[in-house]
């Protein structure tokens, strides 16, 4: 295992949830508490042409955007990434990042995304039976969720299932695994700004950042 900073490249592209305050607060969170080393490409726009050189270096990529209009190399550097089965963690829109890659969510992510309930309701957050023995729950108990739930119901069979979110109305998975031609990926449909103002949410990212990496 290296002993060397973990290289973060986080993509913030998710205006609707105002990713780069979030992911700002995240990658102070993980670099106080960790060693790691991060780069933030911030989205200005859905058609903002941000380079993705910094995926060539990354040990680990975080994916919060939602709906870009990406197309050509930037694009195919991404695609690459992942063909390569190198690690991948996805935040809440990552599930519908690329407008021209939508099957991102279940050929890579192995979700289902179909939309959202309707918002204003708080989620608990439960962990899954079964699951409470893997790394990503080190140290993660039960919290409350701000955004509104999404339908992911069914999963794509391969993936495994950490953690639940419940309302008095839905129930739907909130977070889970695969491997992706051998690569370990993590997605969460959480990730409401709120969320990120609750210790439970940055340890779990953390967590998931350390084990895509194979560090945890």
């Amino acid at each position: 295992m290296s002993n060397n900073p973990l290289q973060l490249c986080m993509l913030s592209g998710s205006f609707e949830y105002d990713s780069e305050t979030s992911l700002t607060r995240f990658r102070d969170y993980i670099e106080d508490n960790h060693p790691v080393q991060s780069t933030l490409i911030i989205y200005q726009t859905e058609n903002d042409d941000q380079s993705l050189e910094p995926l060539e270096d990354a040990d680990v990529l975080l994916v919060f955007t939602r709906r870009l209009n990406t197309t050509g190399r930037e694009l195919e550097r991404l695609r690459a990434y992942c063909a390569q089965g190198k690690p991948i963690v996805g935040v809440r829109t990552a599930s519908h990042a690329y407008q021209n890659w939508l099957a991102f969510d279940q050929e890579v992510l192995g979700g289902n995304y179909q939309g959202h309930y309707g918002s204003g309701q708080i989620a608990r957050v439960e962990i899954e039976h079964g699951a409470e023995g893997h790394p990503i729950l080190h140290g993660i108990s039960n919290f409350d969720s701000y955004g509104s739930l999404y339908k992911n119901t069914p999963l794509v069979a391969d993936t495994t299932l950490l953690l639940t979110g419940k309302t008095e109305e839905h129930t739907e998975p909130v977070a889970w695994t695969r491997l992706h031609r051998g690569g370990r990926v993590f997605y969460t449909s959480l990730g409401h700004q709120k969320d990120f103002a609750v210790e439970m949410f940055l340890r779990l990212l953390a967590n998931a950042v350390f084990w895509a990496a194979g560090r945890l």
